[in-house]
């Protein structure tokens, strides 16, 4: 009796039943009615999945914005059983996503859910303006909301690799401080850096890549810190130039899309550029190759800015109009000093075919690296040359923006070195010291310059200056070509800009201004301005033989 007794008692009555049952759908409620993680509005959602799936499995995620347009990314692998998908969000409200796999795997397959987007204060520009793209008359790049953002960009490409976090952040701070908008780097192996600080690569093999994501932990904290200090990340995805088994650009050709969509998906919810292949030439087949390659990388038509970065001197585009992925015409000027190197960025394809249609921005994605030794006269470059580059880069198309670079930062040497792989460059201070060239610091004249008018209006007007009179001496690397005057103008007439290389005079056709126009002299060195009025007639004269840049506006 007792037996059954217990046994009685250990069965729940049909009430208790219904006490629980209401209890566990309770519960059911309110996990349900629980709040959605939540991000803010232009910073990367993340979640994760764990998974036994080979690292070769591809994962998506479909997402429904508030407004019901949708997106898909690609997810990624990030070892062991560790699967992340990463997106930015643009709207405010709840967002729903669904992932897929190929083929399909148990916990990445029909994985669901939602999450919660809100706006709030931005503390960088990215996160007060959106993203970046071209803008709509498709020569400059603005940010979602239309506000035009200026491409001043440094060049670090060992950076990433070779940089510790706290020397990363100090070279960022400068940066930032000297106004430069965003820093280009490389974000795998490749000629100048075989691997990273820890000696671990982003790849193995060849015909079939093995990918290392640990290789790639190091690169977020990189990509994250340029952002946060309010800096566009411009990470290069296949470096192309070089040896081989240390360029993946030279993968094959399912290779080279596989690793590149790997880290489209991992670093696709950063505000990014893309560099997709580095230093390479893009003519013939290997133009084929590259367009095919960008078709299968940049599927979508929602991604950020794609750059392809040529070799120097080199103008592939004539065969990549049709590009829809392409959004930029990107070049290098060089490191060259002679007349032909010169003539070629003030006069030669980038002022001839800036009106190429899809019209796209016109960027010098590599001038002369200040300290670098010059391919003619094996002098090293200065401020002096670097400056005129930018200037000329700034007004030879209509203006978006320059990159730069100084020795020693590029390749972030950390003692005096010529770098891996770059013989006759010229042994390189190491990047603390190469961080604070002078040309660095004018870089911030420039961009203080630039921002305190409406630039992306001006389009080079090749007759609105002329010089006159006695020429000055000729300057001691490039000859004639050396004395250009670049000249730009708004349509309306009301703001235009004359570099003047080396001082000099110059005759203005005044009829192209607004009436009630003013005119000052800036000094490119110190960022001084002073008013400039013509010596007689229309002819201006500048203070002194130094490089110049005369500044026009009317009603502003």
């Amino acid at each position: 009796m007792r037996s059954r007794t217990m046994r009685n008692r250990s069965r729940p009555s049909n009430a208790v039943v219904g006490l629980i049952l209401a209890a566990v759908l309770g519960l059911m409620e309110t996990v349900v009615a629980a709040p959605a993680a939540s991000v803010e509005i232009w910073r990367c959602w993340e979640k994760t999945f764990t998974a036994e799936a080979d690292p070769s499995t591809q994962l998506k995620a479909a997402l429904t914005a508030p407004s019901g347009k949708t997106r898909q990314v690609d997810g990624f692998w990030d070892g062991g059983n560790t699967w992340r998908v990463r997106f930015m969000p643009d709207e405010s409200g709840t967002w729903r996503f669904q992932t897929s796999s190929v083929p399909p795997r148990a916990g990445l397959d029909g994985q669901g859910g939602q999450f919660s987007c809100q706006a709030a204060p931005g503390k960088t520009c990215f996160e007060r303006h959106g993203r970046i793209g071209v803008s709509t008359d498709g020569h400059h790049f603005q940010h979602a909301d239309g506000t035009p953002f200026l491409w001043l960009v440094d060049t670090a490409w060992n950076g990433a690799l070779k940089s510790s976090r706290e020397d990363w952040d100090r070279f960022l701070d400068n940066r930032a401080s000297k106004g430069f908008t965003g820093v280009q780097f490389v974000v795998t192996q490749w000629r100048t850096a075989y691997a990273n600080a820890e000696g671990q690569v982003a790849y193995t093999g060849d015909d079939r890549i093995e990918i290392r994501p640990e290789f790639f932990r190091r690169i977020d904290e990189r990509v994250d810190a340029v952002n946060a200090k309010g800096l566009l990340a411009v990470p290069v995805l296949l470096w192309t130039l070089g040896q081989r088994q240390h360029n993946p650009g030279q993968l094959p050709e399912s290779e080279a899309i596989r690793l590149a969509r790997y880290m489209v998906a991992r670093y696709g919810a950063n505000h990014v550029a893309w560099f997709l292949p580095g230093d390479g030439n893009y003519f013939d087949e290997r133009a084929e190759r590259w367009k095919r390659i960008g078709r299968a990388v940049f599927d979508t038509d929602d991604h950020a800015p794609v750059f392809i970065h040529p070799q120097g001197m080199q103008w592939p585009y004539d065969a990549f109009l049709g590009e829809r992925w392409l959004s930029v015409f990107g070049y290098q000027s060089g490191h060259g000093d002679d007349g032909r190197t010169l003539t070629w960025l003030h006069s030669g394809p980038p002022a001839q075919k800036w009106r190429q249609k899809p019209a796209r921005p016109v960027i010098n994605l590599e001038p002369p690296y200040e300290d670098h030794i010059a391919y003619q006269s094996r002098k090293r470059h200065t401020d002096d040359t670097v400056r005129r580059t930018l200037y000329w880069s700034m007004l030879n198309a209509p203006t978006a923006g320059t990159s730069y670079g100084a020795h020693g930062v590029w390749s972030w040497e950390s003692r005096p070195k010529e770098p891996q792989e770059h013989g006759g460059t010229g042994v390189a201070q190491p990047w603390f010291e190469a961080m604070d060239l002078p040309g660095s610091s004018q870089l911030k004249h420039l961009s203080d310059l630039f921002r305190s008018l409406r630039w992306w209006e001006i389009r080079p007007d090749r007759q609105f200056a002329a010089r006159v009179g006695n020429k000055p001496p000729e300057p001691a690397r490039g000859g004639a070509a050396g004395l250009h005057v670049a000249a730009a103008r708004s349509p309306q007439g009301d703001l235009a800009l004359v570099y003047l290389p080396v001082g000099g005079a110059v005759a203005i056709q005044t009829e192209r201004l607004r009436d009630g126009w003013t005119a000052e002299w800036f000094n490119p060195r110190t960022g001084k301005s002073t008013p400039a009025g013509p010596s007689e007639g229309r002819v201006f004269k500048s203070p002194d033989a130094e490089d110049w840049v005369l500044v026009f506006r009317a009603g502003q």
